[in-house]
């Protein structure tokens, strides 16, 4: 067998119908539109119109909100720290960054920075540079000798 001779199993794929094409297609005239109506012409969706009453979409109360200056953090675990570290993707004695965690494949996304937060259990004592960091974790790396380096906070204007 060569590759040019490669085909798909019989009947695996089906060819679309042609709409309009005559009586004896079984779809010509209205091509199966049915008889005038929203429905029948073109360009037309008419997906959530319910006839010019107002749509259940815009009856239904509206709930939350999304907060446009929410900071987006990638967060990442102590527990998947040590386990970059056991796997030798993470160098301990190397500042562990967003960069070094992005590269070991631990932070995904997280335009603003590494949060870090105090879930699973850390055994090698590390350096962090992070955007953030939640008191457990910060807790957990100070208590094996370790660092969290983290952004200054910004003055509160009064």
């Amino acid at each position: 067998m060569k590759l040019n001779e490669l085909r798909d199993n019989a009947g695996a794929r089906k060819g679309r119908m042609r709409v309009g094409r005559g009586i004896g297609s079984g779809k010509g005239k209205t091509a199966g539109r049915g008889q005038k109506g929203a429905k029948a012409r073109s360009g037309v969706s008419i997906n959530g119109f319910e006839g010019g009453q107002m749509p259940l979409h815009m009856r239904i109360p509206k709930r939350g909100f999304n907060n446009i200056f929410a900071k987006d953090y990638a967060i990442v675990n102590l527990g998947m720290v040590q386990k970059l570290v056991d796997a030798g993707k993470l160098d301990a004695k190397a500042v562990v960054d967003h960069a070094a965690l992005q590269a070991a494949g631990a932070a995904r996304g997280g335009k603003d920075g590494v949060r870090l937060l105090g879930k699973g259990e850390l055994k090698t004592k590390l350096s962090f540079k992070v955007a953030g960091a939640s008191k457990g974790a910060v807790e957990a790396v100070e208590k094996l000798g370790g660092s969290i380096e983290l952004p200054a906070p910004a003055a509160a204007e009064a």
